[in-house]
């Protein structure tokens, strides 16, 4: 199941089509604004944006460009704008297609769909340099073997899942993630099948890092609020 980020201003638009693209057994989410857009990616697993150019403030082409620098995520554009000029500024910009309005739903989702299966078979390029390790607290983790080492040299091996919990964790230290925002973000397309696994996988990534795993220091509990990665953390860069 993908997750598609409707960016639109038009309530007029973006509910009819929500609800087609749910009913067609995508999971969809919602935003008016490139602010509330920007919130949304820092906390779910968007497999692929849908963004309106004629937004209010900043533009369609401006998210687009910002969405294309901080993610791999395919993005396509939907404009009321026909000129052929203005296609290739948003194709330029990076976007990956371009349907105008008034647009057909079934054939909004028949490229949508065509875009996620070439983004899913071809290998996606990215400008940033590759991390090899990130250092929090006494322990480094290592991405190429997916272990953790502590200070002593000592490699502790981490389960699939608790990898991904992990690198959640280091990608946004000292921020309080809700327990709805782990579970998408660690399981993606599948977070539905899991439920509330993610206290449980938690307490085993606890005994791991921890201590003491019943009285956390580096992964903290915020009461009513979720879980923290409470320090700093180091990432070692390829050929740095």
């Amino acid at each position: 199941m993908s997750h598609v980020l409707l960016v639109d201003d038009d309530p007029d638009i973006i509910q009819p089509l929500k609800r087609f693209l749910i009913d067609h057994g995508l999971r969809v989410s919602s935003a008016d604004s490139g602010r509330n857009m920007r919130k949304i990616l820092e906390n779910s697993a968007i497999d692929i944006i849908l963004l309106d150019v004629m937004m209010p403030g900043e533009d369609g082409l401006v998210l687009c460009q910002y969405v294309r620098q901080k993610y791999k995520i395919p993005v396509i554009l939907l404009t009321a704008l026909s000129d052929d000029d203005d296609k290739v500024v948003g194709l330029e910009m990076g976007a990956d297609d371009y349907i105008s309005k008034p647009f057909n739903a079934r054939v909004l989702l028949a490229r949508l769909k065509a875009v996620l299966r070439r983004c899913d078979n071809d290998s996606f390029d990215s400008n940033e340099p590759e991390i090899i390790s990130i250092s929090f607290g006494n322990w480094v983790l290592d991405v190429y073997q997916r272990e953790i080492i502590d200070k002593e040299n000592v490699a502790v091996a981490l389960s699939a899942a608790e990898y991904r919990l992990l690198q959640v964790f280091l990608q946004r230290p000292n921020r309080t993630l809700s327990r709805d925002q782990l579970l998408d973000l660690t399981h993606g397309r599948e977070a539905k099948a899991y439920d509330r696994s993610i206290d449980n996988l938690i307490s085993r990534l606890r005994r791991k890092v921890e201590i003491d795993s019943a009285n956390p220091k580096i992964i903290k509990t915020v009461r009513g609020g979720g879980y923290t990665l409470a320090m700093s953390v180091t990432k070692k860069y390829k050929d740095a």
